[in-house]
Order: C-alpha cells, then sequence, then structure tokens
C-alpha cells in the first residue's frame, strides 16, 4: 500500500516511483513468456506486435500481451499493483484498458517520442487512467528508461497528444502557450530496478531515449481505469476498440477489459 504522502505526491507531479512489486521469480516468469511470444512460441497470440521506431531503430510493442500468455493474465491481477492503482485512482473498481510491452533492443533502441497516452485514447472517457509501468530489465538513463514532466498532467490535453522531441536533444519541443503562466517544463527521468514500477497519469507528459548500451530495456505497461469509465466513440479510432461490446455512453465492460477490483475484492 501506499502511503497519503505518496499519494498526494502523484496527485501533484502526475507520477511516482512505486518501488519494488515483483520478486525475482515473477520477474523472471514475465521475461521468460515474453521470449515464447516473441519466438512465435505462446499458447496464443497478442493483439499486435510490431516495430514502431519510426526509422530511428526499434521499438518493439506488443500490445494485449496478457492475452498470449497466462503469465501476463496473472500480472493484471497483481495485488501489490492493483492496490497502489485503485490508491491513486481514488476507487475501488478497476479494470484494465489494455496492456502493452515495450523493448528497446541494445544498441538500436529508437527513441519513444515525448506524448500524452489519453490523446490517442479518446474513446473512453474520463482521463483518469493510470499507468503501471514495470521493468522487466534495470531500466536506467543509458538504456532509455522514461522521464516525465512533473505536473504536466494538470495542464490539459496537448493537440494530437504529441509534443515531439526536439532535434539533437533529449528534451520536448512544445508550444509554450501549452504551458500554464508560472509553470516550467522539468524533464525528470525515472529510472527502476527490474521488478519495480512507476506510475503515471494517463495526460503527464512523458517520453524515452534511445538505447545504444549493450543491455536491452524491456518492461510491461498496464493501462488501468476506474470503473466509472465510459465508452464515448468518436472519429478517432483505436486497436482495441473492435474488442468494445457496450453501447456508446456504457461503463467500459467486457472480456477484453478485464476486472481486476470489484468493490474493493481483487478479482484474478
Amino acid at each position: 500500500m501506499l502511503t497519503q504522502s505518496q499519494v498526494a505526491s502523484f496527485r501533484s507531479q502526475g507520477f511516482l516511483q512505486g518501488g519494488a512489486v515483483l520478486t525475482p521469480e515473477e520477474t523472471q516468469e514475465l521475461r521468460d513468456a515474453l521470449t515464447r511470444t516473441l519466438a512465435g512460441k505462446s499458447p496464443k497470440t497478442p493483439e499486435s506486435l510490431g516495430n514502431i521506431g519510426g526509422g530511428k531503430g526499434v521499438v518493439v510493442q506488443i500490445v494485449n500481451e496478457w492475452e498470449a500468455e497466462p503469465a501476463f493474465r496473472k500480472h493484471l491481477s497483481h495485488p501489490k499493483i492493483v492496490a497502489m492503482v485503485a490508491q491513486l485512482m481514488d476507487t475501488n473498481t478497476v479494470r484494465v484498458w489494455h496492456d502493452q510491452v515495450q523493448i528497446k533492443p541494445s544498441h538500436i533502441g529508437a527513441p519513444t517520442i515525448w506524448h500524452q497516452d489519453f490523446p490517442y485514447w479518446q474513446v473512453i472517457q474520463p482521463a483518469e487512467l493510470v499507468s503501471a509501468w514495470v521493468a522487466l530489465e534495470d531500466a536506467t538513463i543509458e538504456n532509455g528508461c522514461m522521464s516525465m514532466v512533473p505536473r504536466s498532467h494538470t495542464w490539459g490535453q496537448y493537440p494530437g497528444g504529441t509534443i515531439g522531441i526536439r532535434d539533437g536533444d533529449w528534451e520536448p519541443t512544445y508550444d509554450p502557450a501549452r504551458v500554464p503562466k508560472g509553470e516550467t517544463v522539468e524533464v525528470v527521468p525515472c529510472e527502476v530496478p527490474a521488478g519495480s514500477v512507476v506510475f503515471h497519469h494517463c495526460l503527464t507528459w512523458h517520453g524515452a531515449p534511445a538505447n545504444y548500451t549493450g543491455r536491452g530495456r524491456p518492461a510491461i505497461a498496464v493501462h488501468y481505469m476506474p470503473g466509472h469509465t465510459r465508452y464515448e466513440p468518436t472519429d478517432f479510432k483505436h486497436l482495441v476498440e473492435k474488442n468494445i461490446t457496450v453501447e456508446p455512453g456504457e461503463l467500459l465492460t467486457g472480456d477484453h477489459f478485464p476486472t481486476v477490483l470489484e468493490q474493493g475484492v481483487l478479482k484474478g
């Protein structure tokens, strides 16, 4: 469980280092499962698997790895993580929007452009989701750990969600008019040891530099939504929208969006 000061810090800053959540055995189990998926040997296939590096290197992205491997399905309901997420979202019902594995391979791992998550998720409302990003190998500044901009989750939705990268520098390029008067854009690297978690709000500005080291940087992010999240379709489509079975305006429930906490009770 998180302390009141940790919860307050998350709500003011938009992110929080949550510390160790997985045992070494749990971490290895996920690494082994990921290896099977990449080799095409998993029991089932994930929603998608491909390179989103954009020509500047490689970032292997897997969406809904939980559908391919039982270890990742179990991870969705990890009691430590779910309990913390419920505190951060101030809810007693938690569901999964989707998960996302991102791998920055050694030497060729591409940068992740500065962005907010929610503008890509406009088919659901409200913008109150929290992501739990767990490193499967040590994520450091050198091999491309995520960085956050404190308080940016309170600045509203950036047009299109993509903030960009200033050429030749690991800084976000942004319209100064989008930064409230008196605020500053500060980049805070979030190093995460293997088996530990960093949480971030779905409107927090974040990105990750390239990985030119000899160590890979695999991580699993689970995007959690509070129980009152609704399906609100727009012209902006999302990969997993085809899995939605409820009507517009209804709570987003269904087999593809597992409930991991219901009325305070953990669901396996």
